[in-house]
């Protein structure tokens, strides 16, 4: 299975969503803050990043671009997972590097489509 961080600041929501995908049987990590998600991302190696844009000193967008500019985690693909879904947060979702994008809330079978689907892209 895949190897899947969560970028979450609200803990209960990181917790129910580790617990989902652990139960898949993927690797998971939790990090509740964006400018500790670049540092953890590249110690993890995951294949797909599940991130929030609402995050505490650095937004999602922000943190996607520095994931697409670090030789060690510009492989990863990234599905932005945010309660925002006006079309310009979708675009500039798209226009950070994202692979996908999930609007919360959202139900375990439209996640678990989302991550294989991106786990498909080449």
């Amino acid at each position: 299975m895949a190897r899947i961080l969560i970028v979450e600041d609200e803990q209960e929501i990181a917790e129910n969503l580790a617990a989902l995908l652990a139960a898949k049987g993927h690797k998971v990590e939790t990090v509740a803050d964006g400018a500790d998600a670049l540092p953890r991302a590249r110690r993890f190696a995951p294949e797909v990043v599940l991130l929030d844009v609402m995050l505490p000193r650095m937004s999602g967008f922000d943190v996607c671009k520095l994931l697409r500019a670090d030789p060690k985690t510009a492989k990863a693909k990234i599905v932005m997972v945010t309660g925002l879904g006006r079309v310009g947060d979708v675009d500039t979702a798209f226009a950070s590097g994202a692979d996908d994008y999930l609007i919360k809330p959202f139900d375990s079978d439209r996640l678990f489509r989302k991550i294989d689907k991106v786990l498909a892209l080449p």
